[in-house]
């Protein structure tokens, strides 16, 4: 037997499981579909910016430095947005029953690069809870920021708002179905490949040959049980003519 497979034989053994592929591949898709549908609860995301910015600045020629100043203090505002301090008293404003661990989890926090303008990205199983946090996050920060810094640079830019008809940000129903899909071809195709693979059992007479390494020079045909019955009733005719 082969102790290698080529290209041809990959390309007759899909060719001839080629049912199966299909099969299992629409299987796959189904389910990723029912999985996607009726399982798995969709999450909504809402979005809040906050400005970097002081509000009064009594020496204008110093407006650059303050900007610069701004920048650097990004960072360290990134990192207090995501604090207990803030995310305890949202939890308490809005009566969540979740610990600031896991609240954080659900917020993510950027900035461009040499921006002022802090995005705050909160996601939920409620379209309308996303929202509320995320706007609660920029009141409680803005107020706690000038107790917690001394400082009166925190502007809100825009509060999250909900659409009539949120549309959910995963799951992403389309690209798990293709996703399984194209899983489901491989996964079938390589399983059957590595099955024939592993077959040694001989099959034609190309097998035989490349078993023995000498060529076929006859073939026996398997005989029928009509042609044996025939033979069996001329055979006895002839012994009677006799």
């Amino acid at each position: 037997m082969k102790e290698t497979i080529t290209l041809q034989d990959i390309l007759k053994i899909v060719r001839e499981n080629f049912l199966f592929i299909i099969s299992f591949t629409l299987f796959a898709a189904l389910v990723t579909a029912f999985i996607s549908i009726f399982v798995l609860k969709p999450t909504y995301e809402a979005e809040t910016q906050i400005l970097v910015n002081q509000k009064n600045i009594e020496q204008p020629h110093l407006g650059v430095q303050q900007v610069e100043t701004d920048l650097r203090l990004i960072n360290t505002y990134n990192i207090i947005i995501t604090s207990s301090a803030i995310l305890s008293k949202v939890i308490n404003k809005l009566d969540l029953d979740v610990t600031p661990e896991v609240l954080m989890d659900q917020i993510t926090v950027s900035s461009a690069n040499n921006s002022q303008v802090v995005n705050i990205n909160v996601v939920d199983k409620q379209a309308g809870l996303a929202v509320e946090i995320a706007n609660t996050i920029a009141d409680v920060f803005q107020e706690e920021i000038q107790v917690l810094m001394t400082v009166d640079n925190v502007n809100i830019l825009s509060v999250a708002q909900l659409d009539k008809e949120p549309v959910p940000i995963a799951p992403n129903k389309t690209l798990y179905i293709v996703a399984a899909s194209f899983i489901g071809f491989v996964l079938s195709a390589a399983l059957i490949i590595i099955i024939e693979s592993l077959d040694t059992t001989i099959k034609t007479e190309q097998d035989i040959e490349e078993l023995i390494g000498l060529p076929i020079i006859g073939l026996i045909s398997q005989i029928s049980d009509a042609h044996n019955k025939s033979t069996r009733i001329k055979s006895r005719k002839t012994r009677r003519g006799s």
